[in-house]
């Protein structure tokens, strides 16, 4: 404890190497554990006895080869049907025999009658799945009596039972003529020669290591320095060859002096290494008596010296013995390697599979508890939704009992009064004085009418009917719940750069992208963004649903960083990876100063050049069709580095001015090239030209061109200038300095004139980049 809570300073090597070894000896067992379905017959399911190797390389037990033979008619069997030139190939026979062999799947029986002597009995199944034929008869007592072994002497234990039914040699003998053996795991039919299953080589390695194997699996080791009652050995000290436990080590063994320097191993490491049995000499199966010393290529099985002499293996390329098995023994840990490989990347991936099912789970309790919750706020609403509709019904039945209430009592008022009059107008009906009847019977007979008038029209008709006027309509609501459904409501993935089609050349870019391969969210569109090619800010350069995209007009001998993201109607989703990439292509070797140029190739604009203007030639030659000056551009824009093209003059009539330079995107165009702010041109006729820009004529310098003649242009960033060559001259000074951003070439002309474009140009001799003034350097 106390060396654990110094950082483990305090811990002693030896514990530290029980530790090791404890954890290796852990990884031992479980690989061996991993390795047993490795040890089993195909068969009997149990572990090798005896193995033999056939012809496909698989294994089988010696007694369960004997166990699966069966007797093939001298015209059925496989060697003489390729004799006698079959039209059958090795498949069609193969098939054939597993029908033969496997007639009735369902039932479990097999079709041959296996030796004469054998009656068909019901074929059971090895525990592996494999199907069994039945044993041949078993021997006569004469057979059995010359196989037998020689008893035992006296006193002697006897010998262990085997655990076949009969002992190997015994099988060896009862082989019978043309004995045919199926691999019970390929069905490979396979017909055995005279020597019958001793034709079959020995695999002694797999032998071995079922016997190391079993060995592993065997009782604990004990410590061999315990007095009494021995504990179980925790370790194995190589160089003294002893098992010992905690407490003998500590005592017998400490890790000081010149012990320290002893190698402690894990007990099932120190058995198996001390029970490895040396390198055996194997014999020839064709010659009991010789050692097996060469290997023939061509067959690949060992051979001896004899074998050689007799001419088998004359024509055959010979090794010898032990340089082959170093050989393969490199091919297999080479093997064993790249295998490894793959198993590390199976076990890291079944990690992420057992990582997903955790996570599976959780995101399926979560979105239970949020389906949940949704559903209780719909019945929430539909709730609140039913009080407000409970309320509305019980305002319209209180209106209804209030109107008819009212009616009642207007009405038993009215009845009241008109009972009243009724009565009184009868009891003055049987006074018998007339005089005084005569005196009130004209108001009576008004009060009368009146009265009755006001029990006119509408007074005896109910004002609020009984019925409800109010009909819930539920039906879209029923028709939406029923149509409730989970919808896509996540934003998509990060897409996927697909670099193997991401590509840039000169100054323009091909990016390609994909969604991730399990993603199942919609996506409606991406947005690609690049940067400025100087680490600035990103900026979108395409939205849409298109999955490649290839944008023009980046800088030359430029870095962009590019990314992409998906969008859906939820939102935007996450940006992909960065991806880098480099725009420039130098014709020089670097150490060239002049390398520092970009070599560009572009060619005239259609789209953003003036309806007059004519293009022919892959849009290298302009003209144009009217007298008036129109400006065409490259395709092209450049913002860094040094560049250099020319135009040839192919025609010229009567003296007019064209102009060459460079200009903006929104220069115009139906005026010549540098009378706007946009342009930076010269101007040239057949006797002198002027640099041009915002309508301001300056430098005016003999020399003007004609045809043939050949103007070239020469733009530098590095320093900000642009030049312009006639005929390979450079015509006055610097035409303009201090230029920054982005800019096109430019050409303005009429219909006197038919140019065409020269590019992927290198830099004219006389200019070296960084000099102050280049007119001094002119040859």
């Amino acid at each position: 404890d106390r060396g654990l809570r110094n950082g483990g300073r305090g811990l002693q090597p030896v514990t530290v190497a029980l530790v090791v070894f404890f954890i290796q000896s852990f990884i031992i067992l479980a690989k061996m554990d991993e390795m047993e379905e490795e040890l089993k017959c195909p068969v009997c399911g149990s572990f090798f006895r005896e193995p033999i190797i056939l012809p496909c390389s698989h294994n089988i037990c010696l007694a369960c080869a004997r166990n699966i033979l069966v007797q093939t008619p001298d015209a059925e069997s496989p060697q003489s049907a390729r004799a006698s030139g079959s039209a059958a190939s090795d498949y069609d026979y193969l098939d054939l025999d597993k029908m033969s062999l496997y007639s009735e799947a369902d039932s479990g029986y097999g079709s041959y009658g296996g030796f004469a002597s054998a009656p068909t009995t019901p074929c059971p199944k090895s525990p592996n799945g494999v199907r069994v034929f039945p044993p041949a008869a078993p021997p006569t007592q004469q057979q059995q009596h010359h196989l037998l072994p020689p008893p035992a002497a006296p006193g002697a234990p006897p010998p262990p039972p085997h655990p076949h039914p009969h002992p190997p040699a015994m099988m060896m003998m009862m082989i019978p003529r043309n004995a045919c053996l199926t691999c019970p795991q390929c069905h490979r039919s396979l017909t055995l020669d005279e020597r019958g299953l001793r034709g079959f080589p020995k695999n002694r390695v797999l032998e071995a290591v079922v016997e190391r194997y079993q060995q592993s699996k065997a009782a604990a080791l004990r410590c061999q320095l315990c007095e009494k009652s021995p504990r179980e050995a925790t370790v194995l000290c190589e160089q003294c060859d002893v098992f010992y436990c905690d407490a003998c080590r500590v005592r017998c063994h400490p890790p000081r002096g010149p012990l320290a320097k002893h190698r402690l191993v894990p007990p099932a490491q120190g058995r198996i290494s001390r029970r490895a049995s040396p390198r055996k000499t194997s014999t020839c199966t064709e010659h009991e008596l010789e050692n097996l010393s060469m290997y023939c290529v061509q067959c690949k099985t060992p051979v001896c010296y004899q074998c050689l002499e007799e001419g088998r293996h004359s024509t055959h390329e010979v090794k010898a013995l032990g340089a082959m098995w170093k050989l393969h023994k490199e091919q297999l840990s080479q093997a064993l390697n790249v295998l490894s490989d793959r198993a590390t990347e199976a076990k890291e991936f079944l990690v992420q599979l057992r990582n997903m099912v955790q996570h599976i789970q959780e995101n399926g309790v979560e979105f239970e508890a949020c389906l949940v919750a949704q559903c209780d706020a719909l019945i929430e609403a539909l709730n609140r939704r039913k009080a407000q509709l409970l309320t509305r019904v019980n305002k319209e039945h209180e209106h209804k009992l209030k109107v008819v209430r009212d009616q009642i009592s207007h009405c038993t008022v009215k009845l009241r009064q008109t009972t009243g009059l009724m009565e009184y107008c009868l009891e003055v009906i049987k006074e018998n004085d007339p005089s005084g009847f005569l005196q009130i019977s004209d108001a009576l007979i008004r009060r009368v009418h009146m009265t009755e008038g006001q029990w006119g029209k509408g007074t005896l008709t109910p004002r609020m009917t009984s019925d409800f006027d109010l009909t819930l309509d539920s039906g879209p609501l029923l028709q939406t719940i029923q149509q409730l459904d989970f919808v896509q409501m996540k934003v998509p993935a990060a897409p996927i750069l697909q670099l193997e089609e991401c590509c840039s050349q000169t100054n323009s870019a091909t990016l390609s992208w994909k969604q991730p391969p399990l993603s199942t969210i919609a996506v409606d569109g991406y947005i690609l963004e690049l940067d400025d090619g100087s680490g600035g800010q990103f900026r979108e350069v395409y939205v849409g649903t298109e999955t490649i995209c290839t944008v023009d007009g980046l800088h030359f001998n430029s870095t962009y960083k590019a990314r992409v993201k998906a969008f859906n109607s939820s939102g935007v989703g996450q940006y992909s990876k960065i991806l880098v990439m480099q725009t420039s292509e130098t014709g020089l070797p670097p150490c060239d100063i002049k390398s520092l140029a970009t070599v560009a190739w572009f060619t005239f604009d259609p789209a953003s050049a003036h309806p007059d203007i004519i293009l022919s030639n892959d849009n290298l030659t302009i003209t144009c069709n009217s007298y008036d000056d129109r400006v065409v551009m490259g395709n092209t824009a450049f913002s860094r580095g040094l560049h250099y093209w020319e135009i040839t003059i192919d025609r010229y009539d009567n003296h007019p001015d064209p102009a060459f330079g460079i200009a903006r995107g929104d220069v115009l165009k139906d005026v010549m090239l540098g009378k706007d702010d946009k342009a930076w041109a010269m101007y040239v006729d057949n006797n002198r030209s002027w640099f041009m820009h915002n309508n301001s004529h300056t430098n005016r310098t003999d020399g003007g061109i004609g045809k043939g003649a050949t103007v070239g242009v020469l733009l530098d960033f590095a320093r900000g200038i642009l030049l312009f060559l006639i005929n390979d001259e450079q015509q006055g000074p610097i035409a303009f300095d201090s230029l920054e951003g982005l800019y096109y070439p430019a050409i303005s002309l009429n219909r006197n004139v038919q140019v065409t474009l020269h590019t992927g140009l290198p830099i004219p001799d006389f200019y070296t980049p960084g000099e102050s003034d280049p007119s001094g350097s002119v040859c």
